[in-house]
């Protein structure tokens, strides 16, 4: 394992057995609103002050991006280390044990490294970039299917951005009439991981944030997925309007939700 991929695996476990202990005792548990269907708990900024003090252990001189805290300059600012430390908080606030704590490291804006950490179900999605993906030690490859009949495929209501609500049902009414089934599970960082591991056959979602996608995005690739902006093109991590799916599916995917797309998303 590369020594920066250690550094994040050490980092997600480290914040995962915060979140582990804390759902097993969310009493205690401080809850606010950041705005509309926005909301923080005491563990997210507990479990992402304890990534940032373990990245910074080892590599003081990188920049951080948070989700809580935002960007934290560094001397090395070509090194960036994305993080999101609880992805999937209402899940979390509801007692629905799904949720993942997500850390990436980009090197001049590619991301190079990527872990993705399950602490209910303790699995460790890895990816360095060109040796592949992991889940656990064993290799990932993602689904094999050609078209989108049978196909489950993941996705994630624009909840923050209310004003894609049009939008996205359409291009949500496209792939659900053609598909096998459609899945909203509340973590699009597991989303992600899960189509590298073939649970799920493909994934969309609008208006994601970099630390949603960051280190899924090169564990789903690695796992031989592609990424894409609905678009057609690799703008993701800049509009957060994105589909992973293998190679035989992009093609069908972006087909039917291109036809949805507005000018504001192009």
């Amino acid at each position: 394992m590369h020594p920066m991929l250690n550094i994040g695996v050490r980092a997600a476990r480290n914040a995962g057995n915060i979140i582990a202990k804390a759902y097993e005792n969310f009493d205690k548990v401080e809850v606010q609103s950041k705005g509309l269907n926005d909301y923080v708990t005491s563990v997210d900024k507990a479990a992402e002050q304890a990534i940032i003090d373990t990245i910074q252990k080892s590599y003081p001189e990188h920049g951080i991006i948070a989700e809580e805290s935002g960007i934290i300059e560094g001397q090395e600012n070509d090194c960036q280390w994305v993080i999101d430390p609880l992805d999937g908080t209402t899940n979390f606030i509801k007692g629905i044990p799904h949720f993942a704590v997500s850390v990436a490291l980009r090197v001049k804006g590619k991301t190079e490294h990527g872990v993705i950490y399950d602490p209910l179900r303790n699995e460790l999605f890895t990816a360095s970039r060109g040796n592949g993906a992991q889940l656990n030690g064993y290799r990932l490859r993602v689904s094999n299917s050609r078209d989108l009949t049978d196909t489950v495929i993941g996705t994630g209501f624009p909840f923050k951005q209310k004003h894609l609500t049009e939008t996205y049902l359409a291009m949500f009414g496209a792939i659900f009439a053609e598909c096998g089934d459609l899945r909203r599970a509340g973590s699009a960082a597991l989303d992600l991981a899960y189509v590298a591991a073939g649970r799920q056959d493909g994934f969309f979602e609008l208006g994601l944030k970099p630390w949603d996608i960051a280190a899924g995005e090169l564990i789903a690739r690695e796992a031989g997925a592609l990424v894409s902006d609905v678009a057609g093109g690799y703008n993701y991590m800049k509009t957060g309007n994105i589909v992973v799916t293998n190679a035989k599916m992009m093609k069908i995917m972006l087909g039917l939700l291109r036809e949805h797309l507005t000018d504001s998303m192009k």
